[in-house]
């Protein structure tokens, strides 16, 4: 194996449908549904349901990619980024937009576990540093999505957004089919079944997956509730949609840039206490942003969130990949992709009914208040009960 190769490989094929299916997340999506009629609450579904597809695929697809390899499953993959978007022409109601989303969120259950698993199989040495530089292909996503997006929304209608994403999306396939990669010999597989329940048991007796999955959740749902109520907060504020595409690719610029340097952190310090500090970062702009006046203020904030991502995400990988059974990588981040996911779903839903009960501010504040007060919770519970050298790495 090429490992430079491939590695340039995976990340531009991550990158290149990441940005397109975020130039279809958000701001496009929560416009595009409540030019359907959706209300506040069903919005929410409609952007977090998506991840429900992920919840239950997750899992086995991280096995079977650890049984027969990663390539095939990237391909299908690849072949479920570029096909979806060019079937958002057809849809007329919110029902019909719920049920595309869940079939196209079989793109992200696929890709996930797998390129993760595919970049922490490459490096023993500085894991979560190399990680954090794949999450840079991630973060670039995010950033070029968002903003494109919002530009072609001043010019193009929705639907015709959602074209472009599909065309995009096959640009893909030209740097997966150049991965290399070597799966299990036949001879050395137990059979199907077995293998299933030994990774699985594996999976749920690694302390590290349920912890790592469980925090990464709770960054979730306070970020995918801003990112699925923060484009109509902002219209209903005077703020222009262009400024609100460039908060999320300002956030995850943040994220870009310092991703390595988080991972270089986490390899240092301790990937629990960078998770931890991490989540306090991110959830402290929250508890502000209902105050924040003007688009520099805005955006202030954005650069904040972006750091604690930063911190958080290669260190969530890197202390799951350390743990987990080498047999098992795949299904290992597998496991934490469906508590992940949960978080997806969770925060957009909770994000709509705070909205309904009480107001947008009120929301904001609330999420923030979960990561803030989770970040300290988990710092000091590291420091009380495991002690440095635990919460650093196996």
């Amino acid at each position: 194996m090429n490992r430079r190769r491939d590695f340039a490989y995976i990340t531009l094929a991550d990158f290149l449908v990441r940005s397109a299916y975020q130039m279809g997340k958000t701001p496009l999506l929560p416009i595009f549904a409540a030019s359907l009629g959706a209300s506040d609450a069903l919005l929410g579904f409609i952007v977090s349901v998506s991840t429900l597809t992920g919840m239950g695929l997750k899992p086995f697809v991280g096995i079977l990619s650890d049984r027969w390899g990663r390539r095939w499953w990237l391909l299908a993959g690849t072949a479920f980024f570029a096909l979806m978007p060019f079937l958002y022409r057809f849809v007329h109601t919110p029902e019909q937009l719920v049920l595309i989303r869940i079939v196209h969120g079989t793109a992200t259950a696929i890709y996930g576990p797998v390129t993760l698993a595919y970049v922490a199989e490459m490096h023993s040495r500085r894991r979560a540093e190399r990680l954090g530089w794949f999450e840079m292909a991630r973060s670039g996503g995010y950033i070029v999505g968002p903003a494109v997006a919002g530009w072609l929304l001043l010019w193009f209608s929705p639907v015709a957004v959602f074209t472009v994403i599909g065309l995009l999306s096959t640009l893909a396939f030209l740097p997966v089919l150049r991965l290399t990669d070597f799966a299990p010999p036949a001879e050395a597989r137990p059979p199907i079944g077995r293998q299933v329940r030994e990774a699985l048991r594996a999976g749920s007796r690694t302390p590290a997956i349920w912890l790592s999955g469980g925090l990464e959740a709770a960054v979730y749902i306070a970020t995918y509730a801003v990112k699925a109520f923060l484009p109509l907060y902002a219209l209903s504020m005077g703020v222009s949609i262009a400024v609100v595409g460039l908060f999320f690719s300002v956030q995850e610029g943040a994220a870009l840039l310092l991703k390595p340097f988080g991972g270089r952190v986490g390899d240092r310090v301790g990937y629990l206490y960078a998770i931890a500090a991490g989540m306090a970062v991110t959830g402290l702009p929250l508890l502000v942003l209902p105050a924040a006046r003007g688009d520099f203020g805005l955006l202030a904030l954005a650069v904040l969130m972006g750091c604690g991502q930063a911190l958080v995400f290669p260190a969530t990988v890197a202390l799951i990949s350390t743990q987990i059974d080498e047999r098992h990588v795949g299904a290992g981040m597998g496991l934490a992709g469906t508590l992940e996911n949960a978080g997806k779903v969770v925060g957009p839903v909770a994000g709509g009914l705070l909205i309904a009960s009480l107001d947008y501010a009120p929301m904001f504040r609330s999420m923030g208040g979960l990561l803030a007060a989770a970040g300290l919770a988990v710092w000091v519970a590291g420091l009380r009960s495991h002690g440095r050298r635990a919460a650093v790495r196996s």
